[in-house]
């Protein structure tokens, strides 16, 4: 099983500090393949189980919603058109290249990528194999390889810096084929409530919901988003 999830270059400008959001490279090889790991989202539900941050959540100003029209078209085997993933805008005046980066869960790394800024890491979850956790754009603090063991809270390295922001991803091998999902969907009640404190209100004001999504459809150009649509894009934290 391998998901079928698409880049494309695409320069969008943002706040200042000017930042570009740039094709987060990835041509998906070495992807999900053993399909005795797979995980029926429709019945069994999607479990909450990733109990720490990413990233250092007190350097972070604003986050992009699951299916936004930031940054470029991230689908999966279901949808398109759509970013489906979470980008972490830090606050002015802070240093971005210091922001650290950690293991969501206990893992095992299963794709390593060069991207055109710092390294892409993909994370398959030792509890649930059939999940997979992608973050981009990270200076990793030591080598790390391929089939590498992680734990949940380890320090993988720090986001790049300003050429563009941090971004998480979490893809699911289902029986029908790769589905994204939001990483604010696999985290423990716990782990919200450091959101919460941050004024998100709940985990639906982070996503935009499928239909809804459709009913106030993105236009793309390829994998290029033609403008960012009429739906808020963005939560901002207090």
């Amino acid at each position: 099983m391998k998901p079928n999830v698409k880049y494309l270059p695409v320069f969008v400008l943002m706040f200042l500090p000017v930042l570009f959001l740039v094709r987060c490279n990835d041509n998906g090889e070495d992807r999900k393949k053993n399909t005795d790991d797979i995980y029926d989202i429709d019945v069994l539900g999607i479990p909450q189980f990733v109990d720490v941050n990413y990233i250092e959540l007190d350097s972070i100003s604003q986050i992009s919603r699951f299916r936004s029209g930031i940054g470029h078209d991230y689908s999966d085997d279901f949808e398109s058109c759509r970013s489906m993933k979470h980008y972490f805008q830090p606050k002015n005046n802070t240093d971005w290249s210091t922001i650290k980066i950690f293991s969501p869960v206990n893992g095992t790394v299963s794709r390593i990528y060069e991207e055109w800024a710092g390294t892409q890491i993909q994370i398959e979850s030792d509890e649930y194999p059939a999940f997979f956790f992608i973050i981009f754009h990270v200076s990793l603090s030591s080598a790390l390889s391929v089939g590498n063991a992680v734990v949940a809270g380890q320090q993988l390295g720090t986001h790049i810096g300003p050429q563009t922001m941090s971004d998480i991803a979490v893809g699911v091998a289902t029986p029908e084929g790769w589905k994204l999902i939001s990483y604010f969907n696999v985290m423990t009640d716990l782990v919200f409530q450091s959101y919460q404190t941050r004024g998100l209100s709940s985990r639906n004001e982070i996503v935009i919901a499928e239909d809804t999504r459709d009913e106030n459809p993105l236009s793309c150009n390829r994998e290029v988003f033609i403008d960012s649509g009429s739906l808020e894009n963005w939560v901002v934290l207090n």
